[in-house]
């Protein structure tokens, strides 16, 4: 059987919301050697301002590069929460971070995560997206998690790879232990 993912993340600018597609896009294509697509809108402001990215992982060439029922949705805001909660699903999967985000009230599993708070108990508050990278591959079969951390330690500067790693794992073991909570 062949397989297609939707995911989309979204969140407000600054928190890494079009890194995190990229990196899972990047995992996807050149790790996993399937193929993907990374499409990425922003609001009028640089830093601050709604967006939100999606990554469509194929194991087929992606004819439709928008996602339009994300099995997946990563939510970093509420203002994320309230703009695209409506594309959900009842199978689609929603993580969020459950200091910025009201809980969802979706068909599907919900899933919430100190993203914030871990990333910031690591040191860096910058790493918050990666920390949902490691949430993603404990609690969704998108992409495996050596691919993913792989693309992650590909994608930031050498002085950060043991921020980075340390954040993926704590998101990831953050993930293995929860039970879905419908």
């Amino acid at each position: 059987m062949r397989v297609r993912k939707e995911v989309l993340f979204a969140g407000f600018g600054g928190q890494g919301v079009v890194l995190a597609a990229y990196i899972l896009g990047r995992a996807v294509s050149l790790h996993e050697g399937r193929h993907a697509v990374q499409i990425q809108s922003y609001g009028p402001e640089a830093r601050g301002g709604a967006c939100s990215s999606s990554v469509v992982a194929s194991d087929d060439p992606v004819d439709y590069p928008y996602a339009r029922t994300p099995d997946v949705m990563v939510l970093m805001s509420r203002a994320a929460a309230d703009k695209y909660i409506g594309m959900a699903g009842p199978k689609t999967t929603v993580l969020y971070e459950e200091a910025l985000v009201p809980r969802p009230k979706v068909e599907g599993p919900c899933l919430p995560i100190p993203a914030v708070a871990i990333a910031e108990g690591l040191g860096s508050k910058m790493a918050v997206n990666v920390v949902m990278l490691g949430f993603l591959a404990g609690r969704t079969d998108v992409v495996s998690p050596d691919a993913l951390r792989k693309a992650v330690l590909e994608a930031v500067p050498a002085k950060f790879h043991a921020l980075n790693d340390r954040a993926f794992s704590a998101g990831m073991a953050h993930g293995k232990p929860l039970e879905v909570n419908s």
